[in-house]
């Protein structure tokens, strides 16, 4: 993903996308130590900013073009499990619905067999700059 120096890249690093199927797309990070918290886990705050990035990717790659001029309308996260900062972190990202302005998607939050945590968003179409 493009964007170095900025958000995604310099507080997330290295983030790869892919297609699992048709319906799932997977969203990695390789978790740093500015990720984690005092617990020795990955911060909360982080794993929400991680998903938010991860709709947005998943998103893009799933309705085959992109979602970079858009913003986060509503997102829900529940928190499930503490993340292993030593593993990567992956958001399993699904479309629900896409309409002329909006984008709903959900997914999960795993660490290889491990569900960290579940969420959905809606994301709203902005046109490009």
């Amino acid at each position: 993903m493009p964007g170095e120096g900025r958000y995604n890249q310099a507080v997330l690093g290295l983030v790869l996308v892919r297609l699992d199927d048709a319906d799932h797309a997977r969203v990695r990070i390789f978790p740093r130590e500015i990720l984690v918290n005092v617990n020795d886990v990955i911060h909360g705050g982080a794993i929400l900013g991680f998903i938010d990035v991860a709709m947005f990717a998943g998103s893009s790659l799933l309705l085959g073009h992109g979602m970079e001029a858009g913003v986060t309308v509503e997102m829900s996260n529940q928190f499930l499990a503490p993340g292993d900062p030593a593993r990567p972190l992956d958001a399993v990202v699904e479309v629900v619905r896409e309409t002329g302005r909006l984008v709903f998607a959900r997914g999960q939050v795993v660490q290889d067999d491990d569900l960290i945590g579940s969420f959905s968003g809606i994301l709203r179409k902005i046109g490009a700059k």
